[in-house]
């Protein structure tokens, strides 16, 4: 079987592109810029806004499964238009897909969302995120649509980086007590949609963490974790400077149902010392 990871050399892409080639799969992967220090897969340039690109390399690649976990928080054209791209090249060989979305397509106004859920967005990330879905829904009905919350591992996301830049004095800013979602770790996440990949569900599904956390209660763990003061951490309401979703809880009951793979909650995985304790 073949694989090919939209995005590999991303924090998420890159645990994807590790975990199929231990599964001995064949794995191809694109990056933008650089690719990811991972030997064993064959990487490819590719920039997804450009639809005659992706149509070339997938039909070039021929993979089974397309997993995409490419996108650009400030960037309309990467992340919807480039989902639409890869779902249409996806479905031009036949292959499956697995698109990775966001709890970034719901407002808050609701605090709990399940899969069937309706999105309604108040960012532009958000609304590139919701149009990606639609696209993807249309050209490949037969696709897995992932919704993710805040992806946390080892140390190496940008949630664990800032709260050790945080922690240190190394950046200014607060982490906000009222910003609440739910965390998911890095391996469990790329498991989840691995399995996902290799069933015969479609639709959407809600792949995030048990424990609906703040900001605040997320970089308390994880500075803990590290060895740091979580004294030092800022915090502050993200109601009173910034605009945006603040409590979103991504109901994931009825995939993990579907599901061998077990999504922990932040505070366990980070109580963990390291990796799928």
């Amino acid at each position: 079987m073949t694989v090919l990871v939209v995005g590999g050399s991303g924090f998420l892409g890159g645990e994807v592109v590790r975990q199929s080639l231990a599964a001995n799969r064949q794995v191809a992967a694109t990056y933008l810029r650089r690719q990811a220090d991972v030997d064993g897969a064959s990487w490819f340039a590719l920039d997804v806004r450009s639809r005659h690109q992706v149509a070339d390399l997938v039909a070039a690649v021929r993979p089974d499964v397309v997993v995409n976990a490419a996108f650009r928080q400030t960037d309309w054209a990467s992340t919807a238009d480039g989902a639409a791209h890869v779902a249409l090249a996806s479905a031009a060989v036949g292959a499956r897909l697995v698109h990775v979305s966001s709890d970034a397509v719901f407002s808050g106004a609701a605090t709990r969302y399940d899969e069937t859920a309706v999105p309604d967005p108040i960012t532009p990330y958000g609304a590139a995120k919701a149009a990606a879905e639609t696209a993807v829904t249309a050209i490949s009905p037969g696709a897995v649509i992932a919704r993710t919350s805040l992806i946390i591992g080892e140390g190496g996301s940008f949630h664990e980086r800032r709260v050790r830049a945080l922690a240190t004095g190394e950046v200014t800013g607060a982490l906000f007590t009222d910003d609440v979602r739910c965390p998911v770790h890095v391996c469990d996440l790329a498991a989840a949609l691995r399995e996902l990949a290799s069933s015969d569900h479609c639709g959407i599904h809600h792949v995030a963490g048990t424990d609906a956390v703040s900001r605040h209660e997320l970089g308390v763990l994880i500075a803990r974790r590290d060895g740091l003061d979580p004294a030092a951490l800022p915090f502050g309401r993200r109601a009173r400077t910034h605009a945006g979703p603040l409590d979103v809880r991504l109901d994931c009951t009825f995939t993990q149902q579907r599901l061998r793979t077990t999504l922990r909650g932040a505070r366990r995985f980070l109580s963990a010392s390291t990796g799928r304790a």
